[in-house]
């Protein structure tokens, strides 16, 4: 109950705060619930400066719900391109699909509702529906959990399910009619002021005078999280194979990491010269020039890549691969940003 009182305190300065100090977003203006959608899963994993550009350029080329439910899979993918996580632009279509067809093409205005859509979980649907809706549910990301964390000084692992689920419990209760605000507030909050790794700017936070980590100097101890398991490690050679002006790409499995994406032609080892030569006489090719590119890591959430790259002039194409214009794979196909500092070497 300590807690709970003590959360209950930081509605009104959070709401004051965030209504004097909140940036103007795009997905801000006029609350659109479709503009909210797209935004908070293009945020997911990404810093607010890097979406802006991909937002604007996907609302423009997909300004409504009906839009997105019927466009082609290839072009989604081009325009969520580098964002990764090619799964949630998936989901997105799908989701506007079953609104196309439940609800007549307008986003569902409940909490529960949102909640059913492929694609949406608790943190989304409860940032759409307080945002956009009123409705005084908690939308409790990293940001939240941090900021909470520090205020009430708790100890718990905030990468543990039961944690987030116990504080978005007791954000339920004290949720304010305000609750967009709160929520936008709780989470513009994390991102500016209450700064991870020990370095919060305590001294422009509106909860100073409430925040315990702050009064017993912890606040480079919480959130506590858990040590993370390392990655697999993988080695690769990536082929940026150019015949007459043209590059070679092919499209991955439709099932597994980056499914259904185009690629540069790879192998799964480190390779050197001699063996590069031995592998482009399996794909019937033959180098006229052979240039090594650099190395590239790429993390994964699982995985993490290591890359050399090498970019190879040949005498033949080999139909085993699509051969596109430097034009058109910068504009059509949709490259991972696993393969991106290689793309930049075309």
């Amino acid at each position: 109950m300590q807690e709970i009182e003590l959360m209950k305190k930081i509605t009104e300065p959070i709401i004051k705060w965030y209504q004097e100090n909140k940036r103007e977003l795009p997905w801000r203006k006029g609350k659109n619930p479709y503009h909210i959608w797209i935004s908070e899963i293009m945020l997911q994993q990404t810093r607010i400066e890097a979406v802006m550009g991909y937002y604007e350029r996907f609302l423009k080329s997909l300004p409504t719900m009906q839009d997105l439910a019927k466009v082609d899979e290839e072009k989604l993918l081009k325009l969520w391109e580098g964002l990764g996580y090619y799964n949630r632009a998936r989901n997105l279509k799908k989701a506007a699909q079953i609104v196309q067809e439940k609800y007549q093409g307008s986003m569902p205005k409940s909490y529960q509702e949102l909640l059913e859509l492929p694609g949406i979980g608790e943190y989304t649907a409860g940032a759409i529906a307080s945002i956009a809706y009123d409705e005084k549910v908690p939308a409790v990301d990293g940001n939240v959990l941090r900021v909470i964390s520090r205020v009430v000084a708790s100890k718990k692992d905030v990468l543990e399910g039961k944690t987030k689920k116990k504080f978005t419990e007791k954000l339920q209760k004290i949720m304010p009619k305000q609750a967009g605000d709160f929520n936008e507030g709780l989470m513009e909050l994390g991102e500016r002021i209450c700064l991870p790794n020990g370095k919060p700017n305590c001294e422009e936070c509106p909860l100073q005078e409430f925040c315990l980590a702050k009064k017993e100097n912890l606040t480079d101890s919480i959130p506590v999280r858990k040590i993370k398991t390392k990655r697999r490690k993988e080695q690769k050679t990536v082929f940026l194979l150019e015949y007459k002006g043209k590059i070679a790409i092919r499209k991955r499995e439709s099932k597994g990491l980056l499914a259904n994406l185009y690629e540069f032609p790879n192998v799964d080892e480190k390779l050197t010269k001699k063996a590069i030569s031995d592998v482009l006489k399996k794909w019937n090719l033959e180098a006229s020039n052979i240039e090594e590119i650099g190395i590239h890591h790429h993390i994964f959430s699982h995985v993490e890549w290591e890359m050399i790259g090498y970019k190879i002039a040949v005498e033949t194409m080999n139909e085993e691969f699509i051969w596109v214009k430097k034009e058109e794979l910068l504009e059509e196909y949709a490259i991972p940003g696993a393969f991106g500092k290689f793309r930049e070497k075309i």
